[in-house]
């Protein structure tokens, strides 16, 4: 829909693509200034003029970058497909406004600074949230996190805990210190999509198109400032050494990237599966990987200080109205019993959850056992339903299969219906990470709208012919 309503023109024109997704970020991070995760003391009225103009704002620079990227991705499909130095280009344009903006659609970033703060200061990070800190830091993060212990590695948190030193509790500088971690993350994401889509037999062209062009990756890794930017940059680095016939380092990079955020553990067992095909018998493969696991565990812990809690703590991204599957399921079976009058209510929730668990490993083991000639394909297929079926989701989330199923998708239809799914959920949260009332949804609907109008007039315009003018009699 969006690429009917641009020129015909424009779809086979990289610089326009490019300016049009230029026009949306900058739109959408001018928007941000007044709607975004801003901090405490510069938030504003949702029913304030400024925040409502911004957030109308934030939806229609979010419609015309989403269209760019449509467009783009048609080009990338046509006869002569941009080169992945002319696509990273492309990304650097799109996301140099948002690099200037205000944290958008998360206040994570908040808990990312509190937390480092916590673990200079040598407080367990694991058994307290940052209520125990206090001060400016501690204000900014959300009431729902403000007691629970942080569910992240060592390597991030010492990351954290580096930045806290150098910016000494700045919170301008700790912003803007936690986005460029985070525009590292997607660097290092950027460089290994086309070597794994070179590995993996697929076009490296249409792999960073997906995998790091998509509007998830620009409004939550770099606008957003997520750390999963970094897990993700690490495992990817980590899959191409062990490509490249480096398992030892593969493993240890990939180690990294579990100890920035669990998920990525997946990894290893790629890294097993690459060394068996590779002929190296398996008990030697199993030994050697979970040595170079412990001992980059150990070597980042030590480093780090911060100790082994975080293995207690991985369930903390589990709030109460989380709207995963499994938690929309156990409320609603909660409600039931309840009106039944059955004590059985409240066990309903954690009952789906282990239920979750208990489907994801199925699917795991039957991704594995079907796909193990393609291992980062079954990676990929197995981070997304980690994401998708457990107790916890948020829509960047959907990132960790999307950012290697693009890498090593067996077809174009799996790519458009994964860049689909990247389409929708990069609509599903507001920019200043609240929950949607009707009338800021109906503000962010229009401000949308809005774009598509502009969208079509232009098209309109592009298609009416130029009238000569008259000839003197």
């Amino acid at each position: 829909m969006l690429a009917k309503a641009f020129p015909v023109a424009l779809r086979t024109d990289l610089r326009h693509c490019q300016v049009l997704g230029l026009a949306g970020t900058a739109v959408l991070a001018l928007g941000g200034e007044t709607a975004g995760a801003l901090p405490a003391r510069d938030l504003l009225a949702p029913t304030s003029a400024h925040a409502v103009l911004g957030l109308v704002g934030v939806y229609f620079g979010l419609v015309l970058l989403t269209a760019a990227w449509v467009l783009l991705g048609r080009l990338v499909r046509g006869g002569d497909p941009p080169t992945p130095r002319a696509l990273t280009l492309v990304l650097a344009v799109w996301a140099a406004p948002l690099l200037l903006a205000p944290p958008l659609f998360s206040r994570d970033v908040y808990s990312y600074l509190a937390q480092g703060a916590m673990v200079d200061a040598h407080i367990d990070v694991y058994a307290h949230g940052p209520s125990r800190l206090g001060g400016p830091l501690a204000d900014e993060v959300a009431p729902l996190w403000q007691h629970t212990g942080a569910p992240y590695g060592p390597v991030f948190l010492a990351v954290a805990a580096a930045l806290s030193g150098l910016t000494r509790g700045e919170l301008p500088a700790g912003l803007a210190g936690m986005r460029a971690v985070a525009v590292v993350g997607v660097a290092l994401m950027a460089a290994a999509l086309p070597r794994l889509a070179r590995h993996c037999g697929a076009d490296p062209a249409a792999a960073l198109w997906l995998g790091a062009l998509n509007p998830l990756v620009l409004l939550h890794l770099v606008a957003g400032a997520h750390n999963d930017a970094l897990m993700l940059g690490l495992l990817g680095v980590g899959l191409v050494a062990a490509l490249g016939g480096r398992p030892a380092l593969g493993a240890a990079l990939i180690t990294l990237a579990a100890l920035v955020k669990a998920p990525a553990a997946l990894g290893l067992a790629a890294v097993l599966v690459l060394q068996a095909r590779a002929g190296r018998p398996w008990l030697p493969a199993v030994l050697g990987t979970a040595t170079v696991c412990a001992a980059t565990t150990v070597t980042a812990t030590a480093v780090a200080g911060t100790g082994y809690g975080w293995t207690g703590a991985l369930d903390t991204p589990v709030s109460e109205q989380n709207w995963a599957l499994t938690s929309l399921l156990g409320r609603a079976t909660g409600a039931a019993l309840a009106a039944l009058g059955s004590d059985l209510a409240p066990l309903a929730v954690p009952a789906w959850h282990l239920l979750g668990l208990a489907v994801t490993a199925v699917l795991l083991a039957a991704i594995w056992w079907r796909l193990r000639p393609r291992p980062v394909y079954a990676l990929g297929l197995s981070l997304a339903a980690v994401a998708a079926f457990g107790p916890a989701v948020r829509p960047w989330y959907a990132l960790w299969g999307l950012f290697l199923i693009a890498a090593a998708a067996p077809s174009a239809s799996v790519r458009h219906r994964t860049a689909a799914v990247a389409g929708v959920l990069a609509l599903a949260v507001l920019p200043d990470g609240d929950p949607a009332d009707t009338g800021r949804l109906l503000l962010a609907v229009s401000g949308g709208a809005l774009a598509v109008v502009v969208l079509g007039q232009t098209r309109l315009a592009a298609r009416t012919p130029a009238v000569p003018p008259a000839r003197p009699a």
